[in-house]
């Protein structure tokens, strides 16, 4: 065979080539993933603060040094809870008490309720300490009521905590991941099931139909396996269910829909989706940790913005999810056209897309060489026959041509000894 290697050379080249690619492969993704995770820092972490004007001056400047959080007012606690349940901020504190409170919100996500409560405790902990020189210079003696009210413990709310069997919040990061490969997966074997028949608008709608098909077997699936671990259980199913089943399309059918337009290299795309929006979609590093290009392509890739509506529908249902169910939609919508259109325009064709020849030469059992024999034939017709048109092959094996350089020699012979037969 062609592709057969010949020589020790040729496969030493080979394998290096391999190698090579491989660890230029590796070396990009450690790069991509250590300079998108290995120092995550917050980047204006929107945070709410309920106090006075004295007040309020020292603590913003305190919060907004060095551009960690970005503060927005608020003039109760009502109100700053409120917010936080709509994902407007990730916490805040209240200084209008007698001690100060802060309210966080854990299913928003793990590390930036750590930072809050954090830097909450320093911040109280600096006002203590304040506190207690005050006190040192104005009196010899400190009553037990001050003393406990300096000690008591910093009071923190939870508003939005995170379920018991999620304790770490690392659910969503499983499930978009399960979703990405999945679909993945099923997109790059319609790619090559789908070729080996006859283009039309028919195939057309069977593609897309297997496509939504699929999508909504793959939500199911991951609704039920959430059921088996009590994630979930308190959202309502039906919108899970679509949810989950948008964002399975927007990555099946762009998927597909890059695999039709440019062939199997169109996979790259899901696999684009699951190596690298993964890591960027939010769910296991909060957007606002990310630098500012990875947060951007992360909320506009189907991962990220499939993160964020899940996450809104299961913990934050107040909090707006239409801007990311956008996001999805497009994916699936663009995905799903690509696949009509190249199903559809090379309908004036008579012939299947991919089909090589040698396959057709496998699946009817015809031998090789009289099958070679019947393809150079064909080149010495005037219109070529369209490579994949198994209906013509077939009519010429059936009914071939006679052989005028048999008629020829046959001819030759008889003219040295055309009576012979007849002498005798």
């Amino acid at each position: 065979m062609a592709d057969e290697i010949q020589s020790v050379h040729q496969f030493r080249r080979f394998a290096l080539a391999v190698c090579a690619i491989g660890v230029l492969v590796q070396l990009g993704l450690t790069a991509y993933y250590l300079g998108m995770g290995h120092k995550a820092a917050p980047h204006h972490l929107p945070v709410g603060l309920v106090a006075d004007a004295a007040q309020r001056a020292s603590v913003v400047a305190m919060l907004e040094e060095g551009g960690r959080f970005r503060v927005g007012d608020f003039t109760s606690a009502d109100e700053l809870t409120t917010a936080i349940r709509r994902r407007e901020v990730y916490g805040g504190v209240d200084l209008t008490g007698a001690a100060p409170h802060l309210y966080v919100a854990t299913s928003a996500g793990p590390a930036a309720a750590s930072l809050l409560r954090g830097t909450y405790t320093s911040v109280v902990q600096q006002r203590t300490a304040a506190q207690v020189t005050e006190l040192a210079k104005t009196a010899d003696q400190v009553g037990i009521a001050t003393v406990q009210a300096l000690t008591a413990a910093p009071q923190v709310t939870d508003v939005v905590p995170l379920p018991a069997d999620d304790v770490n919040g690392v659910s969503l990061g499983f499930l978009t991941q399960a979703l990405s490969l999945g679909g993945t997966v099923a997109s790059m074997g319609l790619g090559r099931l789908i070729p080996r028949t006859r283009r039309s608008w028919r195939r057309g709608v069977a593609h897309l139909s297997t496509l939504i098909v699929y999508a909504v077997g793959s939500a199911a699936a991951v609704l039920w396996s959430m059921s088996w671990f009590g994630i979930g259980s308190h959202a309502d199913q039906w919108e899970m269910l679509g949810i989950f089943s948008l964002i399975s399309l927007a990555v099946t059918g762009s998927t597909a829909g890059a695999v039709a337009l440019i062939g199997p290299a169109g996979a790259a795309v899901g696999a684009f989706y699951f190596m690298i929006g993964t890591v960027i979609s939010g769910a296991s590093i909060l957007p606002e940790f990310l630098p500012a290009f990875g947060r951007h392509l992360g909320e506009n890739l189907p991962t990220g913005a499939g993160v964020q509506a899940i996450r809104q529908d299961l913990y934050f249902p107040a909090a707006p999810i239409g801007g990311h169910m956008w996001v999805l939609a497009a994916y699936a919508i663009v995905g799903c056209l690509l696949v009509l259109v190249t199903n559809v325009l090379p309908n004036r064709k008579d012939g299947t897309s991919e089909v090589d020849l040698d396959l057709t030469v496998r699946l009817e059992g015809v031998p090789d060489e009289g099958f070679s024999r019947s393809n150079s034939d064909f080149r010495g017709h005037a219109e070529p026959v369209e490579r994949g048109n198994r209906g013509s092959e077939r009519t010429h094996r059936e009914h071939p041509e006679p052989d005028h350089r048999a008629a020829d020699s046959a001819g030759h012979h008889n003219e040295h000894g055309p009576d012979v037969g007849a002498d005798r």
